[in-house]
């Protein structure tokens, strides 16, 4: 299992971005979104040793993360993240994670 490593996560998820016709984020944007996923995590047990969703759960949770971290950037008033990325930022983030497990 290699490590989670934030340069290489932001380097794959503003390639989904470019893959899907839509324009990468500077670092610090998609830092934010990294955050948010991970806060979900946290918020929601999920980083716990024994939580691990079943495949049947990860469409849902795939979901309830892209709500959350729509929420959380209609707060964040710095934020330059259009709504219509999340979906694909997010599956991008859960996508990397999968790819160092």
């Amino acid at each position: 299992m290699m490590e989670f490593d934030e340069n290489k996560a932001i380097d794959f998820i503003n390639q989904a971005l470019i893959n899907e016709g839509r324009t990468a984020y500077d670092e610090d944007e998609v830092l934010n979104i990294i955050d948010m996923v991970w806060d979900y995590y946290d918020e929601n047990g999920l980083l716990e040793v024994e939580a691990d969703p079943d495949d049947d759960d990860l469409d849902d949770l795939e979901s309830e993360i892209v709500d959350y971290v729509t929420r959380m950037l209609r707060k964040d008033k710095k934020a330059k993240v259009v709504p219509e990325d999340v979906p694909v930022m997010v599956r991008a983030e859960l996508a990397y994670e999968d790819s160092i497990e």
